[in-house]
């Protein structure tokens, strides 16, 4: 395996996406990790104990702009956290190499699907489907079923799921999906970790990366205004010496 400096730097670059996009990062971790010659299920599931604390420091900056729907983050629940447990203990029949495999064809279908625009006339329609709670309970079940079966917070379905489907706006999606993922991490973990898929050393690496990364979200504003002031008084200090 790449020496953990490696890993420390994976996991920053994944939470940097974590804060600016609202998904946990372990379904883009897992190829990364793969490359960086962690094993089959290892790289799957290790990633998840940076997940909650990643996605908690994200959703701050959300949460205090009132971006979240507490609603749609309940329903949510309600259908995915059973899912994501039935989903982890699957895991071991599917086996590590096809999950890896699936981490990847699931990236690319998802984000192919995104990459469509929305028009306002689908938004409409997913507006209406949102009070539909059975179908936004199925739809999260089934969320919750892949997130477990792949080991991550399930951010990279729960966003388009969101946007494209129950009418969202992307800040919406975004922060509602990092509080689902918040929680639903919880039994992901606890099940995966009882399966015996974490290797701690590894998780270690990445948590150590990842966690202050994804707090950029929270704090983007005060470096912007920092690079201004920063640039405001350079003028100022190159004006005077002239």
């Amino acid at each position: 395996m790449a020496p953990w400096p490696a890993f420390v730097v994976a996991g920053a670059g994944i939470g940097t996406l974590t804060g600016f996009f609202g998904v946990g990062g372990s379904s883009i971790a897992t190829p990364l990790l793969s490359l960086l010659g962690v094993p089959g299920l290892l790289a799957v599931a290790s990633p998840l104990p940076a997940t909650l604390p990643s996605a908690l420091a994200a959703a701050v900056s959300y949460v205090q702009s009132g971006t979240v729907r507490p609603k749609a983050a309940a329903w949510t629940l309600l259908g995915g956290v059973p899912a994501t447990v039935v989903g982890a203990l699957l895991s071991t029949v599917v086996g590590g190499a096809s999950l890896l495999v699936a981490s990847g064809l699931v990236l690319v279908l998802v984000g192919w699907r995104v990459l469509r625009p929305v028009e306002e006339s689908a938004r409409r329609a997913g507006t209406a489907r949102r009070h539909n709670r059975p179908l936004l309970v199925a739809a999260s079940a089934g969320v919750g079923l892949f997130t477990g079966l792949l080991a991550n917070g399930g951010g990279f379905l729960l966003v388009p799921m969101y946007l494209l489907v129950f009418g969202l706006l992307m800040r919406e999606a975004a922060g509602t999906s990092l509080v689902v993922i918040a929680v639903m991490t919880v039994p992901t973990l606890a099940t995966h970790w009882a399966l015996g898929h974490i290797d701690w050393v590894v998780a270690a690496a990445f948590a150590a990366g990842a966690v202050p990364a994804s707090a950029i979200s929270a704090v983007r504003n005060a470096f912007g205004w920092f690079l201004i002031a920063s640039g405001v008084a350079f003028c100022v200090y190159r004006l005077a010496r002239s």
